[in-house]
């Protein structure tokens, strides 16, 4: 959502950190382009003015033109500021759930993705907290909105409450209320019907809802596609009903990210979730510095991290870790390690997330690198026996043409791949030997979560250089612009042999 406006903070941030003194009025074209660049890209008039004005005031001090690299601390600056915007007073937090059975009010607009974003909700609920949730439906003037809650709670596995014709959404919202005291369930979900902020009945009937339930939180579900009227439609139901967060749907879709940044400046409620795609676990806590890293080109580790941990399992990396310290890695090991790369979000899911590889993962599209191609290998390595995948040494040129057939594709392709398994071999072989597979070690531990977290003090994006990150992310890759080595992928997820692929065909 937030690639144009990056690609234009990109352009102007380039040009200010290759110069190597800034002067004032520098300073100030640069912004007047920071200032457009929001505007376009829908952030409200007063809010990118205030913003502007802000990181002028930062900027145009002593400490930015004495520093060894003006440039870059403007791009901190920036950074902060965004983060402020985006943060405003206080933290977004976790929702206030305690003294079960706690409600939580659904509210939005007509086609907003309530009832979507209730199901994720719920589903977030159940499996990252452990709670008992039981979702309701009180939209009785849709066709078959209560039974879309009733498919959703079953694909997620969390109960709905049963559908009774003829009642009023008050009259479920006290049997929702009932029921979830009864059934010992710690939190329960009442998704509303969608209205339109000038519907007087419709509004009133939420702050019936409202008064015979007292919500813990009241989420407002917005559009994150609506741009400026987002904000007008927070304020109203601020106004009218009071809410306590704000969920932004659609953050996936090609709209331009300026409600995001206007909505918490203007409404001073945080958001708290952003909703990215329509799958039930496409729902991302709203952390502010990392969507600041994001916009900023300065990537994402934290959520690449997650990512890593919320796919690779356990026992799995012990058993590929006690593998590769011996220096095996067969066909196996690599089918495994790019399946992995594809449930991460592909190639260009990962890169966008590594510091200083936006860029590259725009160059990687070009030059044909895509998640075909992680395809195309997964399907020779399924069109061999196991017998090869377990030792690739024996392939020899019959073989190679049964398995490049079976796969429809070249045997110059089986080719790059092997030499890609080779070079991963060697470099674990390397890994495995270092301070007694201490590198692989850590690699692994930092993924899975032994022993804590990995040390992210080191990898605060806005406490780093961006040109180092750049030339780090260059390193990774043997210079040639792409990264050799993803840590806790099992060491190398993004192989050396990568770079002579890419023959659209």
């Amino acid at each position: 959502m937030f690639e144009n406006l990056s690609e234009r903070l990109g352009g102007v941030f380039d040009r200010l950190t290759k110069q190597g003194a800034l002067s004032e009025d520098d300073v100030k074209t640069a912004l007047r382009e920071v200032r457009v660049a929001l505007l376009e890209a829908d952030v409200s008039l007063p809010v990118a003015r205030d913003f502007v004005k802000k990181v002028q005031e930062k900027a145009t001090g002593q400490a930015v033109t004495k520093s060894v690299t003006p440039g870059q601390q403007v791009v901190k600056i920036v950074h902060d500021a965004l983060i402020e915007v985006l943060q405003g007073a206080e933290d977004p937090g976790a929702l206030k759930i305690d003294n079960p059975p706690a409600p939580i009010l659904m509210v939005g607009l007509q086609g907003s993705g309530k009832t979507t974003t209730t199901g994720k909700l719920a589903k977030r609920l159940k499996e990252k907290e452990g709670k008992r949730v039981l979702m309701a439906s009180l939209d009785i003037y849709r066709p078959a909105a209560m039974q879309q809650l009733q498919v959703l709670g079953a694909q997620i596995g969390v109960d709905t409450l049963p559908i009774v014709a003829g009642e009023s959404a008050v009259q479920i919202a006290k049997r929702a209320k009932t029921q979830a005291s009864l059934g010992g369930y710690d939190v329960y979900m009442l998704d509303t019907a969608g209205r339109l902020q000038i519907d007087e009945t419709l509004m009133k009937e939420v702050e019936d809802v409202r008064d015979a339930v007292n919500p813990r939180e009241t989420l407002l579900v917005v559009d994150g596609l609506t741009g400026q009227v987002a904000v007008e439609v927070a304020e109203e139901f601020d106004d009218k009903i009071g809410i306590s967060g704000v969920v932004l749907t659609r953050m996936d879709g090609d709209g331009r990210g300026g409600a995001a940044l206007s909505m918490r400046a203007v409404t001073g409620k945080p958001i708290r979730f952003v909703g990215l795609g329509e799958k039930m676990d496409a729902l991302e806590t709203f952390e502010p510095e990392r969507i600041a890293g994001r916009i900023l080109g300065m990537g994402d580790i934290v959520a690449l991290v997650e990512k890593a941990q919320e796919t690779i399992e356990a026992e799995q990396a012990e058993r590929m870790m006690r593998r590769f310290k011996k220096g095996q890695f067969n066909m196996n090991d690599l089918k495994m390690q790019l399946e992995q790369m594809l449930k991460m979000g592909g190639m260009e899911g990962i890169m966008g997330m590594m510091p200083g590889m936006g860029k590259m993962a725009k160059q990687a599209q070009a030059a044909g690198m895509d998640d075909k191609v992680l395809k195309r290998q997964i399907a020779l390595i399924q069109s061999m026996t196991k017998k090869e995948r377990a030792n690739p040494q024996i392939l020899q040129a019959s073989r190679k043409k049964r398995i490049a057939r079976g796969a429809g594709l070249e045997v110059s392709e089986l080719n790059k791949l092997l030499k890609m398994q080779r070079q991963m071999a060697d470099m674990m072989k390397k890994m495995g030997k270092m301070g007694k597979g201490g590198m692989l070690k850590q690699a692994m531990k930092g993924m899975m979560g032994k022993g804590g977290a990995p040390d992210m003090a080191g990898m605060d994006p806005s406490q780093m250089d961006p040109k180092a990150l750049e030339q780090a992310a260059k390193a990774l890759g043997g210079g040639k612009g792409l990264p050799g080595g993803l840590p806790g992928l099992g060491g190398g997820a993004l192989p050396p042999g990568l770079s002579g692929f890419g023959k659209k065909k």
